[in-house]
């Protein structure tokens, strides 16, 4: 096993999931939001290039800390060592059903008036 503990994250970021590896992952100071540190990224010596993890190389490229809002986690799991990252499209909603985690009250609707 590994001397540093390796996490996959899995969460929802509008209409795409992202797996992403990283070193640190610990619950925020801001209220509701999960801190994820030390991206991993798998450093093959190949020659065949995989487009999902260059779109989240490029994605996350200088940034040193990510806030994830709690309801947009779906699983983070301790791994024995990192995989390739990975991004991939939701299925378009249909009818009145909307999948979890989502936005909330959407921008000019009001709630219930008394």
């Amino acid at each position: 096993m590994a001397s540093q503990p390796v996490y996959k994250v899995i969460f929802q970021n509008g209409s795409q999931v992202f797996e992403v590896f990283a070193r640190q992952i610990y619950q925020s100071d801001m209220w509701g939001f999960i801190e994820v540190e030390e991206f991993v990224f798998g450093e093959r010596s190949r020659i065949v290039v995989d487009p999902g993890e260059e779109k989240l190389k490029n994605e996350f490229s200088g940034v040193k800390r990510s806030y994830i809002p709690l309801q947009a986690i779906i699983r983070i799991d301790e791994v024995d060592k990192e995989g390739s990252g990975k991004v991939s499209d939701t299925p378009p909603v249909s009818g009145n059903v909307a999948s979890f985690p989502f936005a909330g009250v959407t921008p000019g609707q009001r709630g219930s008036e008394e």
